[in-house]
């Protein structure tokens, strides 16, 4: 654009050059405005008028604002479209004859980069990761800038690996190499940023991680692990860039090997209902689990919960410990009281590393500095070898730094420092010294009125102030010449005149400046208790993680006593025995006492696969998700719905329940299905829990019953198939399948009273041994409320399909419908009638011209 800039624009455009691919949200006032091309972007996503604003030479230049109180709101709108938001905001105040306010990008927000209470959810993690490839998988560092919380692992070639991955772990964005081919977009609510490669730097990683005191597992290559420091350096590169302070005395850095925690694909969560409902208003297991008392309790028990431990030894110490608190009611008492008292600990420590901590912060850290010495004393009482663990590293925060912070700050500052007032009277000399001078000087103005009066001896004398001249002392009346010497005049009025002292205006000076310098001075007290913070931020991130440890396992604790629940016998075999199982979220909606309980024993050996049939409503999905939710509960480290529980560890858990289409992949509900089941035969090991729900349903009958039967005998037959699945269908002539030795027919039992189309069906919700041989499909159209004439309508054409097809007796289990055969083919009869043997090479010649004739439509 032509013609000189003004000083604001220079501004604005120094902020959008050096962060082009950002919004930048300049301060104007009480305003953040937007300009030129970001303006035209960013107002109807923020819902606001775009307008123009003439800057001289330059012309009318595109714009819109937003109110600066309410930056989060409207920050948090571009976030959430995909957007960078950089923060260009006033660095001083105004002041008289200052034209150019100094500015400068005091903070750039993405997706993966939040600090901001207002931005995040204090119960969910959110976290920034990076990818660099490998020759054997992708590298990848997981960091959550909130708490410093991270892990470096390495994931399998399949980016299906890398998607479970990154979901699991609550990630939010996620730095890719410019040059790599690695296709992350598809995640849905994942932000994809590309990087420099030389972002990807190994020697600065490799530093870090030294300085965070990390070794390389001595199970693994360099080759990986070097992949995985890269994208820890561009991590922390891309921190620096969003104006935080990323240091290796913040990060608490681990390695997550792949064999330590379950992977749990996207379907299997939503089938399962791990954090989110199937339905709006639902409840999900999480929410069922959940009673936390703190933030971070509530975020490690959601990664808990995300990623169930395959590590035996692991699991056995964290149920220890939850059983421990499950015993004691009088222990789970006393942690809920002094967890309710405890705050954000992770992120407030973070806060302060990052500089950006305000006194209502640092306030709450040192209440919750005060608890922590009882909260050790009682995890510590319990003598359980987790938790005592636990305890030390509560015990490790500075004792000092509590009580230090709560003489210094008021018992309830404002949330910023600008607003002045957080520090307590006394606590500091300098603070002391202005509130003196300012108070001297104020009580010396408020006397001066009666001073002056007996000193000039003019009653009607008066002190003032006004915002342009500030106190002076006015005299009505005429002009008088008998004033004291050291009076100024500063303005003459209609019938009065105004002057000042130099005593005065000395004490004005210290009144009018005493609030900016007291404000000065409570910023600088402020920035030394963030700095003592920031120095000790190992130990107390560590306690943090403790403090965040014990609420989990007490919720886990506190959970199943309520609700009931046992703990898992969980070992290395391959078995699976659950005595009166219980689905908990239906028993939840149910209520007390209407759930039906049911058993499941699979051996491992020789009863590996369950075949389910039974009708409609009777309780086979319920069955098959409340198997899979007990296991994946009991490698969390919970107690399970069940009387007893015993089954061998699970390394995954695959679900194929319930059907969804995928419109936007172009993708039909049968393709959907086919592409799970794909995945589940492709990655199940003998570990795997297998759960597969009316598969086939979505095409005709035979190609369904085909694949389905198929499925089975891939799943029974190939040594390295998943030593137990459960396996419902309508399909009923699938129940002859029992010939293969380790496959059992099971059946949701229902009662029958009456016969025919009017019989009335109570679904048992039990099952049991045998198979079914009908679904009752019109019973439940009639339960659904289906008309009445359609029914009937129905069940006239349902007879004349059985009197059509008669039945059979497949396999001894029962009577069932046979699937009707297609029309014998004449030509299939004359060669089953054909004797071979009695041909000559001619005839038979001729008799294969015949048919090929015949075949083309020739008689």
């Amino acid at each position: 654009m032509a013609g000189p800039e003004t000083p604001a624009l220079r501004q604005y455009r120094e902020a959008k050059e050096a962060h082009p691919d950002c919004v930048v949200l300049f301060r104007l006032g009480d305003f953040f405005e937007i300009f030129e091309e970001d303006a035209v972007l960013a107002a109807p996503i923020l819902g606001v008028a775009l307008t123009g604003r003439d800057f001289g030479k330059q012309g009318r230049t595109p714009m819109c604002g937003v109110p600066h109180h309410s930056l989060d709101l409207y920050a948090r709108k571009l976030l959430e479209a995909g957007l960078k938001v950089a923060v260009c905001d006033q660095t001083d105040e105004a002041r008289p004859g200052v034209r150019l306010i100094p500015r400068r990008v005091v903070r750039v927000l993405t997706a993966g980069t939040l600090i901001e209470d207002a931005l995040l959810d204090p119960r969910r993690s959110r976290r920034c990761a990076a990818t660099f490839p490998a020759t054997d998988g992708v590298g990848v560092a997981v960091l959550d800038f909130s708490t410093g919380e991270g892990d470096l692992t390495l994931l399998g070639s399949g980016i299906d690996s890398a998607i479970a991955r990154l979901a699991a772990l609550d990630v939010a964005e996620v730095l890719v190499p410019e040059s790599a081919l690695i296709n992350l977009r598809a995640v849905p609510g994942l932000v994809v940023t590309p990087r420099p490669e030389a972002s990807f730097g190994a020697g600065e990683g490799w530093e870090l991680l030294r300085a965070a005191g990390l070794e390389l597992p001595d199970a693994h290559s360099g080759e990986w692990a070097d992949a995985a420091v890269r994208a820890l350096a561009a991590l922390t590169e891309y921190g620096r860039e969003a104006q935080l302070l990323p240091g290796p005395g913040f990060l608490r850095l681990g390695w997550s090997l792949p064999a330590e925690t379950m992977e749990l694909d996207a379907h299997t969560r939503r089938n399962l209902e791990l954090v989110d409902p199937l339905v709006p208003g639902g409840t999900s297991l999480l929410q069922l689990v959940d009673r936390t008392r703190t933030a971070p309790g509530a975020r490690r028990l959601r990664s808990w919960l995300l990623a169930p431990l395959t590590d035996l030894e692991a699991l056995r110490l964290r149920q220890a410990a939850v059983a421990t608190l499950a015993e004691s009611a009088t222990v789970r008492g006393r942690l809920a009281g002094l967890l309710g008292r405890c705050r954000d600990l992770e992120r407030l420590v973070a806060r302060c590393v990052h500089g950006v901590a305000g006194p209502r912060d640092l306030r709450q850290l040192a209440d919750t500095l005060k608890v922590l010495p009882e909260l050790a004393a009682t995890a510590g009482d319990t003598r359980n070898p987790r938790l005592a663990r636990l305890a030390d590293h509560l015990r490790s925060a500075p004792s000092d730094l509590g009580p230090e912070i709560s003489a210094q700050l008021v018992d309830d500052p404002p949330a910023s420092a600008r607003e002045g007032g957080c520090v307590r009277p006394g606590a500091d000399a300098q603070l002391d010294a202005i509130a003196a001078e300012s108070r001297e000087a104020r009580e010396y103005i408020s006397s001066l009125e009666e001073v002056e009066r007996r000193r000039t001896g003019i009653r009607s004398l008066k002190v003032g102030f006004n915002r342009v001249f500030g106190y002076y002392i006015e005299v009505r009346g005429p002009k008088r010449e008998d004033l004291p010497a050291d009076y100024l005049r500063r303005q003459t009025l209609a019938g009065a005149e105004r002057y000042v002292t130099a005593t005065l205006k000395d004490r004005e000076l210290v009144v009018l400046s005493a609030r900016e310098r007291a404000v000065r001075r409570e910023q600088e007290v402020l920035r030394q208790l963030v700095d003592q913070v920031a120095a000790q931020a190992a130990v107390l991130s560590a306690a943090a993680g403790a403090m965040a440890e014990v609420d989990a396992l007490w919720s886990l604790a506190e959970a199943g006593s309520q609700l009931g629940w046992v703990l898992p016998e969980v070992d290395l075999s391959l078995r699976l025995e659950l005595k009166a199982g219980r689905h908990p979220l239906v028993e939840r909606a149910l209520g007390p006492g209407r759930f039906v309980p049911n058993d499941a024993r699979l051996d491992g050996e020789n009863e590996r696969i369950w075949l389910i049939t039974g009708p409609n409503m009777a309780g086979k999905s319920t069955f098959l998700r409340q198997v899979a939710v007990i296991c994946l509960l009991g490698q969390v480290g919970s107690l399970v719905p069940c009387s007893e529980a015993r089954y061998g560890l699970v390394d995954r858990i695959f679900t194929r329940v319930g059907a969804q289409d995928d419109i936007s992949g172009g993708r039909s509900t049968f393709m959907v299905e086919m592409t799970e089941v794909a995945e589940i035969l492709r990655l199940a090991t003998r570990r795997s829990l297998v759960v597969l729900d009316e598969v086939g349903r979505g095409t005709s009958t035979y190609d369904g019953l085909s694949l389905a039967q198929a499925i089975l005998e891939h799943l029974h037959n190939d040594p390295t198939s998943p030593a137990r699945v459960l396996f419902s269908t309508h399909y009923h002539e699938l129940t002859a399948l029992d010939r293969l030795p380790a496959l059992h027919n099971y059946r949701a039992e229902v009662a029958e009273s009456g016969s025919g189309p009017s019989a009335a069906v109570t679904f048992l919700h039990t099952v049991v041994p045998g198979g079914a041989d009908r679904s009752y499909g019109l019973h439940v159209a009639r339960l659904a409320g289906v008309p009445a004439d359609v029914v009937t309508r129905a069940e006239g054409i349902l007879f004349d399909h059985e009197s059509q097809r008669p039945v059979a007796n497949p396999a001894s289990q029962g009577w069932q419908m046979a699937l009707p055969l297609p029309p014998p083919d004449p030509m299939l009869e004359e060669l089953r009638a054909l004797e071979v043997d009695r041909m000559t090479p001619l005839e038979a010649l001729l008799k294969l011209s015949e048919w090929q004739r015949r075949a083309g439509g020739e008689e």
